[in-house]
């Protein structure tokens, strides 16, 4: 190999470790509604409570930093709806020697055990801070391979204002 191709190689592979220009933001971002002025009560033990009220298991709490990490997971059917399948129909053609040619149409019928189940997983990590309490959630879709089938943030408003209204209910006493 000559010398001078090698001093080409490093040129054209400049371009596979550039950095991206931009870091990866929320797709769509957070509705407004997922961020409010801390009440008085609003403090990390009623968010806590609240959300396992909602169903939620908290994974993980930062008391110095005022953060909870909580997550629930729900069996769905159906999970690729609205998704066309490729068609099922098949045909072969056989040559052989001789010049004879055959040709045909198969048929198959399929069948399983039917668990096309797919997991649905909500993620959602509140902040209370001072002035600020602020709410982020996004989904995740597992199909029953274990292939992630979908993933998008989901920090839409109906759920916050829902949030919200389920935080405000929490008894100050009440909460552990």
């Amino acid at each position: 190999m000559r010398a001078w191709l090698l001093w080409l190689l490093p040129g054209l592979l400049v371009g596979c470790q550039m950095t991206p220009s931009t870091l990866p933001v929320a797709e769509p971002a957070p509705a407004a509604e997922c961020r409010w002025p801390a009440g008085p009560g609003d403090d990390l033990t009623r968010v806590i409570t609240a959300l396992e009220a909602e169903g939620f298991v908290v994974r993980h709490t930062d008391a110095s930093l005022g953060l909870v990490s909580a997550d629930r997971a729900r069996t769905t059917i159906y999970h690729d709806n609205g998704i066309e399948r490729l068609p099922r129909l098949g045909g072969f053609v056989r040559g052989g020697s001789g010049g004879h040619i055959g040709t045909g149409v198969v048929l198959g019928f399929g069948g399983g055990p039917g668990i096309d189940e797919a997991t649905r997983v909500e993620r959602v990590s509140a902040v209370v801070a001072e002035r600020e309490v602020r709410v982020t959630r996004d989904i995740r879709l597992i199909d029953w391979r274990g292939d992630l089938r979908e993933s998008r943030s989901a920090s839409d408003a109906d759920f916050c204002r829902d949030l919200r209204r389920v935080i405000r209910a929490v008894p100050a006493g009440e909460a552990p």
